[in-house]
């Protein structure tokens, strides 16, 4: 061994940092003794490089199982109780920051990164030298600096997202210094962020697809830091810099960087011949396992990476086993799905849209997200003697009847939709590959899942965005590409029309807006959109979107047909809200912090 110490760690905080924080993530655990402990054996040193994966952020239902697409027009939580309803009824200050774990956990884990960074290069194991693994465990270890550069960099990227400017540092701190250290300009760790990505892409492992050194990819499947994953982080970094929210005077030079990064991941995850392409097939990406795709670029995976979390949280209430219906889509984004054969909006003439039959002919994207009304679902549910379970969410009928899964019912959908995408409820077709509650049922108890960190459609539709602002029409290339043409990449992969040549201006934004609501639904991207999007000129922001939410009242009629009647549910909203309010816990500790405005 080249290095030994017999010292334990300077400061209470950081301590913190290194203790067991499994956090239901598939990383090594490790608990923080002594530096010669852990320069004692590789293990510990190699598991303290994964623990930092465990503060990075993930949505499985962080609200006791409902999810932060109910804090957004995107969906309402079923539980009028749930800590979730918190973003929307004015219960939010900063004495009840709803989500102040993001915080703690993102500064645990950058100590714990600056710490590891600091200490711990320049080893050699040299009584390891004699081990058959030697070498490839050296590899390991060289790529685990770079690796963990990358993670500390998307730390700061969600705390800058959240709260705007933080405290920003790359050195391990003690308590006195973390507790006096002034909040630095969102835009400039921004901009930081960026810079590191651009010193640490070609230093870390190009990718998992055909990894020689076994350092740790599920099946060659994207997991861990690598080159598309440094580049991802560069790409949202860059267009969340160019934003209005953080960065409210428009700048061409900023934009042009943003499409530029975002076209960089691009070309090169299509070079990759297939590995990191879009997949032909979007019910893939709308699985409870979607890293099974090589369009998914990086993914956390639950511990254990097999369980029935979500199908518990969101299958409808009223099935045998019982389900919580939890995070329940908004009819505001079921109307976002578009006519298929023509390509409009439900309320622009000539769409096709036909009112008695609201979910006849739309974007094939809908029914592969969201249960309506009428839906085998969960499929696995349905009656394997006369295949007839339908999907009840209408309210009621002419004889007072309720549907089981309907509003009228206890714990029943208040938008009369339920989520599909992430949960293996089964298809018609493969309904035994459905997760049932049923006793001695067919089908399974468990299944595999991940949440998507990044996924290559984003970055078609981050460089669309981009390229228009850049160059303010759809159809001028920028490096090669129009905003035009990314955007009707990721549309014609599920059939959908071109957006029409000769759309322009605040018209064009609102539909690539109304496109990205739809493709990345329920992926944890609405939230920051509507706010990053600050003082659009198009009126799809936060402030205009976020003051009510629509749902809809589905009767059944004497004759079995159904009449339609929306609601609108009003929620509160305050400009304050575009940033979390940093909580009155780390004020008081930390005399220089400002609290974000408003709060």
């Amino acid at each position: 061994m080249t290095m030994k110490y017999n010292i334990l760690l300077a400061t209470a905080l950081l301590a913190s940092a290194f203790s067991a924080c499994k956090d239901d993530m598939e990383y090594g655990e490790y608990v923080l003794n002594t530096r010669e402990y852990v320069d004692e054996t590789f293990g510990g040193v190699t598991n303290m490089s994964n623990n930092v994966y465990n503060y990075l952020d993930v949505d499985y239902g962080n609200y006791s199982g409902a999810m932060q697409c109910c804090a957004t027009d995107e969906a309402v939580c079923a539980a009028l109780s749930n800590t979730v309803q918190g973003f929307t009824n004015g219960n939010w200050s900063a004495s009840n920051n709803l989500d102040a774990k993001r915080w703690e956990d993102a500064y645990k884990g950058i100590q714990c990164a600056n710490y590891y960074l600091k200490n711990f290069q320049g080893m050699t194991f040299d009584d390891l030298k004699n081990n058959g693994s030697y070498e490839k465990d050296m590899i390991r270890y060289y790529y685990s600096f770079p690796e963990v550069r990358a993670l500390r960099a998307y730390l700061y990227f969600d705390l800058v997202r959240n709260y705007g400017d933080v405290p920003y540092f790359t050195d391990v701190v003690s308590v006195d210094n973390a507790n006096s250290m002034p909040r630095t300009p969102a835009l400039t760790i921004l901009d930081n962020i960026i810079a590191e990505c651009d010193a640490i892409k070609d230093t870390v492992v190009y990718d998992f697809s055909d990894n020689p050194y076994e350092i740790g990819s599920y099946d060659g499947m994207n997991y861990r830091v690598d080159h598309f994953f440094v580049l991802a982080l560069k790409a949202r970094a860059a267009l969340y810099a160019a934003s209005p929210l953080f960065n409210p005077a428009p700048s061409t030079e900023r934009w042009t960087a943003a499409a530029k990064a975002a076209k960089q991941l691009i070309d090169e995850s299509n070079a990759r011949k297939g590995k990191h392409g879009l997949t032909n097939d979007y019910s893939i990406i709308t699985s409870a396992f979607p890293l099974e795709t090589g369009e998914v670029i990086f993914a956390r995976m639950p511990y254990p990476i097999k369980n029935n979390k979500r199908e518990g949280w969101n299958y409808p209430v009223g099935i045998e086993g019982g389900g919580s219906g939890l995070n329940c889509p908004s009819q505001t984004l079921v109307d976002a799905y578009e006519m298929k054969a023509t390509g409009k909006s439900i309320n622009e003439e000539g769409s096709g849209y036909d009112p008695a039959n609201p979910y006849k002919g739309r974007d094939p994207r809908l029914a592969m997200t969201i249960a309506c009304n009428g839906d085998v679902w969960p499929a696995v549910y349905k009656d394997t003697v006369s295949n007839a379970f339908r999907l009840e969410t209408w309210a009621y009928d002419a004889s007072g009847n309720i549907g089981i899964s309907g509003p009228n019912v206890s714990g029943g959908t208040p938008t009369s939709y339920l989520l599909k995408k992430g949960v293996q409820g089964g298809t018609e077709d493969s309904y035994k590959n459905g997760v049932t509650f049923r006793t001695g049922a067919i089908g399974v108890t468990e299944a595999m899942h991940c949440w998507v960190t990044f996924r290559l459609a984003e970055f078609y539709l981050n460089f669309a965005e981009a390229a228009f602002r850049a160059t303010g029409n759809a159809t001028t290339p920028v490096e090669g590409m129009t905003a035009n043409e990314a955007v009707n990449i990721v549309r014609k992969r599920v059939g959908m029309p071109a957006f029409p040549e000769e759309l322009a201006g605040d018209d064009w934004m609102r539909k690539y807006k109304n496109e990205r609501f739809v493709e990345l639904a329920f992926e944890g991207h609405r939230f920051y959109d509507l706010r990053r999007w600050k003082g659009d000129s198009d009126g799809v922001d936060a402030e205009h979107r976020m003051q009510s939410v629509d749902g809809m009242t589905i009767i059944k009629n004497a004759d079995g047909s159904f009449s339609y009647e929306r609601k609108t549910i009003s929620r509160k909203w305050d400009n304050k809200m575009y940033l979390f309010p940093i909580a009155q816990s780390e004020l008081l500790k930390n005399s220089a912090l400002v609290q974000n405005a408003g709060w």
